[in-house]
């Protein structure tokens, strides 16, 4: 009988089976089926005169467009960065040995996370009627120091940027102290055995190891937190995208081409955005990654297994000697 030399495994089988793959043509044609699909809805979109696409590209690139597009991402930016300082410091909160600073946190959370964001946007848009001085005295007396009309400190930008961050950095909280509670506690022993202080364990051992579980559900609150800003209208503020395009269509009186402008644009800065994450996701995951087996993970061969094979490799035949046998 010829013998019959597999690829790269350097055995000799006689009369080896050639065994042919099963055949699945299931997912073959799943895949034409919503290739199929894909097709059709991408032609009718193209072809349907009804999305008006000339007025699309007409007011793609228009200036109140591209001036709601910097104001949804200045807030977006503003409103993460605050959320997330609150949400480090709402979650050491829930860590610590002090009750008070724990039911203050806890209430926090509670608060912002049970009620929702259109509603403490409106609040914030109203909050010179329920609060019209803000001022420094001495409390619970009437005298007072300085004080300024909240209206004039209490913008309708800052006050969306207010709103979307407190209701944000209830969420982050939950995020970060789950990322804080999956680091190994021996890695805070071993920093307090050496007389580290708590504040310069957390920044130097407990964040830096807790981020590669934090940055994953942060970028999707990141892409979550600009749509929500489609929300602002309701302090309100005015010079969003969202509310750019809504007055455009307006005043022309053609909807779907401008929401069209605004899903477009809204899926870009989503696609940049994602990009970022995927960056961010692969710096903090450095020395977490698997490490390849075989030749490339340059590991020490079991006995007898040749430097150049895996070390876990069972299709090799072992070539360790016995008496003079190859066993």
């Amino acid at each position: 009988m010829a013998a019959k030399n597999t690829e790269n495994d350097g055995l000799n089988i006689p009369n080896r089976i050639d065994a042919l793959p099963v055949r699945r043509p299931g997912p073959v044609v799943a895949g034409i089926i919503v290739a199929l699909l894909a097709v059709m809805l991408v032609y009718g979109m193209i072809t349907n005169e009804r999305f008006e696409w000339d007025v699309v590209w007409k007011y793609l690139f228009n200036e109140n467009v591209l001036a709601g597009i910097g104001w949804t991402l200045w807030i977006t930016v503003l409103s993460m960065v605050i959320a997330t300082v609150l949400a480090v410091i709402l979650a050491i909160m829930r860590k610590s040995i002090n009750p008070v600073l724990r039911g203050v946190s806890w209430f926090f959370i509670w608060f912002f996370r049970g009620t929702p964001v259109y509603t403490q946007l409106v609040f914030w848009g109203l909050f010179s009627v329920l609060v019209p001085k803000l001022g420094l005295g001495i409390p619970f007396t009437s005298i007072e120091f300085w004080s300024i009309d909240s209206q004039n400190v209490v913008t309708a930008f800052r006050a969306a940027v207010i709103g979307l961050a407190l209701n944000e950095a209830a969420y982050l909280s939950e995020i970060v102290r789950a990322g804080l509670e999956a680091v190994d506690p021996g890695q805070a022993e071993a920093a307090e055995a050496l007389g580290m202080r708590r504040s310069l364990i957390m920044r130097r051992i407990i964040l830096p190891q807790a981020m590669r579980i934090i940055i994953p559900p942060t970028g999707n609150e990141t892409i979550g937190m600009l749509k929500t800003t489609s929300l602002v209208l309701a302090v309100p503020f005015t010079l969003d995208l969202q509310f750019a395009t809504n007055a455009i269509a307006n005043r022309i009186y053609k909807p779907i081409p401008l929401l069209i402008v605004a899903c477009f644009w809204y899926l870009l800065i989503t696609s940049i955005l994602m990009v970022i994450q995927s960056r961010l996701e692969k710096y903090f995951g450095k020395g977490f990654e698997a490490r390849p087996i075989g030749p490339k993970g340059q590991q020490t061969p079991l006995p007898g297994k040749t430097d150049g094979e895996p070390k876990d490799d069972v299709h090799k035949t072992n070539q360790a000697t016995m008496v003079g046998l190859n066993a």
